[in-house]
């Protein structure tokens, strides 16, 4: 074996042992034996100084080498983390505009849906409204063809015609009050108050109520007559009682 060879292999135990030592944990201090031949003394051995002092470098290329390994995998990881927040931010952001969107979506569809229950609720009101007005005009139609068949079906003197409206059991006390008050004439009225009528209302464009003819209408003043004894007294024989107690009604 040359003495070159022997230098490279005294090294190669020498980096061995540094390294089963670094492994360890233990710290050997020692020399390195170098091997000489006789055949070639005029070549020289490296020292033991020189032998550590290329242990050392080894020992610190190595460092070196782990040290940047250990940042590129730092580096590398911290770039995986940066791409995962990334990711996760745009996630979350996509998210956001997506819930933004559908509440923006609910809202107008909700606005829209309030506008067409308003626009249906007043054209309901007005077509309620429209069909009330039809329905009390043709009331107001209907209960005066009534009114008009039933005074020209009505024919006699006011007590005729009494007896054709009033209830049969309340004719007596209708009557009773009506001749005390204006005789059965149509156009009676008192002087002093203006009481007017078969019935004397006062005053005596009350009886308007009853028809525009009530200024010579026996029916007209009999149907008004009769409504005020229900409506204030009940019926004409408790107006009547009341007549008799108190000479009016």
């Amino acid at each position: 074996m040359s003495v070159r060879s022997r230098v490279l292999h005294a090294r190669k135990r020498t980096v061995a042992i540094v390294a089963a030592v670094s492994v360890s944990g233990l710290a050997i201090a020692g020399g390195v034996v170098a091997e000489s031949s006789a055949d070639a003394p005029d070549k020289t051995v490296s020292s033991p100084a020189d032998t550590a002092a290329a242990v050392a470098d080894l020992q610190a290329s190595a460092d070196a080498s782990a040290s940047a390994a250990a940042a590129q995998q730092a580096a590398a990881a911290k770039a995986a983390a940066d791409r995962a927040a990334a990711a996760k931010a745009a996630a979350l952001k996509a998210a956001a505009q997506k819930a933004a969107a559908a509440k923006a979506a609910a809202a107008r569809a909700a606005a829209q849906k309030a506008a067409e229950e308003r626009v249906a609720a007043a054209r309901a009101a007005e077509q309620r409204a429209a069909a009330a007005k039809a329905a009390a005009r043709a009331a107001a139609e209907r209960q005066a063809a009534s009114r008009s068949e039933s005074r020209s079906a009505l024919s006699g003197s006011p007590q005729q015609i009494a007896a054709q409206i009033v209830p049969a059991d309340q004719l007596a006390s209708f009557s009773a009050i009506i001749s005390h008050e204006s005789g059965w004439n149509v156009h009676a009225e008192n002087p002093s108050s203006g009481a007017y009528g078969l019935g004397q209302a006062l005053p005596g464009s009350k009886m308007a109520s009853a028809g525009s003819d009530w200024q010579d209408s026996a029916a007209t003043q009999i149907r008004w007559a009769l409504g005020y004894m229900n409506s204030r007294y009940g019926s004409p024989n408790a107006a009547w009682a009341f007549w008799q107690a108190n000479s009016w009604y």
